[in-house]
């Protein structure tokens, strides 16, 4: 084990006794005392992961983040509501979003946003012509050929767990990422509620015998007194890492909302900054009664899956017809390569989920539990066009696509070790340009919320 790791575990351990020994109570306790140790369903733990992203991962990752291939990202912010009616206002300025001019996308990415390069796409589009339409009688319509190229498609989309913008409609824009980061726009109460509201009563697999309040100061215990997330212990595995994928998601944008707080705005500077007092209310123990710590326990557990899905994507990305392409081909050698180093620091980590732990049931109710899987998921990126602040909306639609980008992968193993070692052969599995943006992107905020559950333990240490 890496030396710094090592110190890494030593601290955290010291760290967990004195939270034990002490029983003071204190702002950081109430936060993290019970964020330690063994993480469910898993064979790993919260300081193994802490020591593996702050030390190894998170630097590297956020290099490739600014490259250009990751930065820009085509969204549609206009997509109407489809669940409810909504007047799309934030009462916030903060919640604007600024769309990139023609001039500022690099000309590559414009150009080629489904595949990856230029010379890929040529020789991709020919071989699909070969592989899909070559082994059919030529005596077949130019309608009838079309037609089996939409099927070809359609199984493309059949893989997805999310419903991903039409790139080709003109409300799709591109975005710069550094220059419209996720942070707190004051979107919040009765509209914000309903998002999260509708995604847990509607979307988690929940017993309907079991109601969650609109009223979020009554949502945490049930009438009888016991802890409201009690229902979680009669589901199965998966629908139980379903909701803690929900509930890591939530968590870390909630990090996010924190560490970047508009803490001063006047006619002279705008101060953004760590909030407290903010990430309290949404984490301490006894101020959200006993849920804060599980939600943060349920970051790692989301951080752990698509930690995973990274690892086991890196044969796509070291096939020799893939690039990551912009138009600038020295640039784009050198994305390439620290996302393939990116890739095997990934794979190194020697804790790794197990996926092969879900849908191991009767053939049948595992195929149908994974079809519903995929469904509500697809309807949880729905619920993403109607929230009202278009920033919040951009970054949810990016870390939900990401999510379900994950999940894609991890569900696709068979596809991406049949993938061909040749530049000429079709490969079995496909990630579009906006998924891999979406799929790093979104790990990106998740291992910054890691990285700054370390700044907000340090900030509450001085909180008595």
């Amino acid at each position: 084990m890496d030396c710094v790791m090592k110190v890494m575990l030593l601290l955290c351990a010291l760290q967990l006794l004195n939270c034990k020994d002490s029983g003071s109570g204190s702002a950081e306790q109430r936060c993290f005392c019970q964020v330690t140790g063994h993480i469910d369903d898993c064979v790993c733990d919260v300081e193994s992961i802490d020591a593996f992203n702050n030390m190894q991962l998170f630097p590297k990752l956020q290099q490739l983040l600014e490259s250009d291939y990751f930065r820009f990202y085509k969204v549609n912010l206009n997509k109407p509501c489809p669940f409810w009616a909504d007047d799309r206002h934030c009462g916030s300025k903060y919640c604007a979003v600024k769309p990139c001019k023609p001039d500022e996308v690099p000309d590559g990415i414009k150009s080629n946003s489904y595949k990856y390069s230029e010379e890929a796409n040529n020789a991709l589009h020919e071989c699909e012509k070969a592989e899909k339409l070559g082994a059919v009688d030529s005596s077949l319509s130019e309608e009838t050929r079309q037609a089996l190229l939409e099927w070809n498609r359609h199984d493309d989309e059949e893989d997805r767990f999310c419903v991903v913008d039409d790139e080709g409609s003109p409300d799709s824009q591109y975005v710069d990422l550094l220059l419209n980061p996720e942070r707190y726009t004051g979107y919040k109460g009765s509209e914000a509620w309903q998002i999260w509201n509708s995604i847990y009563e509607e979307n988690c697999f929940k017993p309907y015998s079991v109601k969650r309040p609109l009223n979020p100061t009554r949502a945490y215990r049930e009438k009888d007194g016991k802890t409201f997330y009690r229902w979680l212990e009669g589901l199965c595995v998966e629908k139980r890492a379903f909701f803690r994928l929900v509930s890591g998601l939530h968590a870390s944008i909630n990090i996010h909302l924190s560490a970047r707080y508009l803490l001063d705005d006047n006619w002279f500077e705008q101060k953004w900054g760590h909030n407290v007092t903010e990430f309290q209310q949404r984490f301490d123990a006894e101020l959200t009664r006993g849920e804060g710590p599980k939600r943060l326990r349920n970051l790692y557990f989301l951080y752990l899956i698509e930690l995973r899905a990274l690892s086991k994507v890196l044969p796509f990305f070291e096939q020799p017809s893939f690039q990551l392409y912009t138009g600038q081909p020295d640039q784009d050698r050198r994305t390439k390569d620290l996302l393939v180093e990116l890739l095997h620091v990934a794979k190194s980590f020697p804790l790794h989920f197990d996926e092969t732990s879900l849908f191991t049931g009767n053939k049948q109710e595992a195929a149908q539990l994974k079809e519903d899987f995929k469904l509500t998921f697809r309807n949880i990126s729905k619920i993403m066009d109607c929230v009202g602040c278009f920033k919040c909306r951009l970054w949810g639609k990016l870390q939900t696509q990401g999510l379900g980008t994950a999940l894609k992968i991890l569900f696709s193993e068979r596809q991406i070790e049949a993938l061909p070692k040749s530049k000429s052969s079709l490969p079995s599995f496909q990630l579009t340009r906006q998924e891999i943006v979406a799929l790093f992107n979104a790990f990106g905020r998740i291992s910054t919320s890691i990285r700054e559950l370390a700044n907000f333990r340090g900030l509450l240490s001085k909180v008595r």
